[in-house]
């Protein structure tokens, strides 16, 4: 079995790499993977083992057509992790959201009809849903995206669609809730507001912080998108969820506790822009029908989360030299 993982040096990809090269998914123990990643500045080598016999690594983009159709001969299935990620960048230049979303997942979509390579799992985010005042959404629900990031995430989930409508094409997408774990960038809450506690400076909270974001350790996703390759059904939409819900203020304050600061290190900032008020996900289908469920609690694996950052400074401070105090 061969595997290509477009985005594999990134936060999510990576962990899915590890993951699969250690022997962690049954019957994949012998998987050789191809990582496909442009190593923008959340792409990181030092995320991948430096040699593995059954880990090929090519420096690529996902819009480059030639080299897709160079790569994607001879792999049985793609794990497609690659993308722009963070919401304020987005916000402030919307550009290579677009191109990286939507025009590099239709670019691979292309490529893999091309090669005939299937099964794709594609894997999205919740926040193409949009905001929720009550309730859950299901997969059936509209997708009603309120920032650049995840209008561009909905067109390429939309596009993924299409490929299996149109063309038959194997495609599967999942759609994840707040992910956290090790070797995440520090651009995002739980890792930007740890790498500052941990050298003492303060952390910046949205307006009055009663954003309500749902949790999962990055381990528990990655062995739901490995179900969904596995067992789900070609055309569908899995929402990957783990039911923990806390606003931006409850965590800020967990953080603290595990960082060992106060309040007094907090302060609050200008809300973002079209900063989405609450999200929450209906996963009743991937439990039902491909038997998972998250095996992380949130407050062991945010202890965790928070001993790996404090254990592996190394990793962590080259990323945030330059960024402000």
């Amino acid at each position: 079995m061969r595997i290509l993982v477009t985005g594999g040096a990134g936060f999510i990809g990576s962990h899915y790499v590890r993951t699969l090269l250690a022997g962690g998914y049954p019957g994949w123990e012998d998987a050789r993977v191809t990582v496909l990643d442009a190593l923008s500045y959340a792409g990181n080598l030092a995320n991948l083992p430096r040699a593995h016999p059954r880990l090929d690594f090519v420096r690529g983009d996902v819009c480059n057509a030639e080299l897709l159709d160079h790569l994607l001969p001879g792999h049985d299935a793609v794990v497609h992790f690659a993308a722009e990620s963070h919401v304020d960048r987005s916000v402030a230049a919307a550009g290579a959201f677009v191109r990286t979303n939507v025009l590099g997942t239709q670019t691979l979509l292309d490529a893999c009809l091309r090669t005939g390579t299937g099964p794709v799992v594609h894997v999205s985010t919740d926040e193409v849903y949009g905001s929720i005042t009550s309730g859950a959404w299901t997969e059936e629900s509209p997708l009603l995206p309120n920032s650049p990031y995840s209008a561009s995430k909905a067109a390429g989930d939309l596009l993924a669609r299409s490929y299996h409508r149109t063309h038959g094409l194997d495609v599967r997408i999942t759609r994840c809730t707040n992910n956290y774990g090790p070797h995440q960038h520090p651009e995002k809450l739980i890792p930007l507001f740890v790498t500052r506690l941990l050298r003492g400076l303060k952390v910046p909270l949205y307006g009055d912080g009663s954003h309500i974001r749902e949790w999962l350790h990055v381990d528990d996703h990655c062995r739901a998108v490995q179900l969904v390759l596995t067992g789900g059904t070609a055309g569908e939409v899995y929402n990957i969820g783990g039911a923990t819900a806390l606003t931006n203020r409850e965590m800020t304050e967990r953080l603290l506790d595990l960082c060992g600061a106060d309040s007094g290190s907090v302060e609050p900032v200008e809300d973002r822009k079209g900063h989405d008020l609450r999200y929450a996900i209906d996963d009743g289908r991937i439990r039902a029908e491909l038997g998972y469920a998250p095996r992380h609690t949130l407050d062991e694996g945010l202890r965790a989360t928070v001993d790996w950052y404090r254990d592996h400074p190394g990793w962590w401070k080259p990323l945030t030299e330059g960024a402000p105090a």
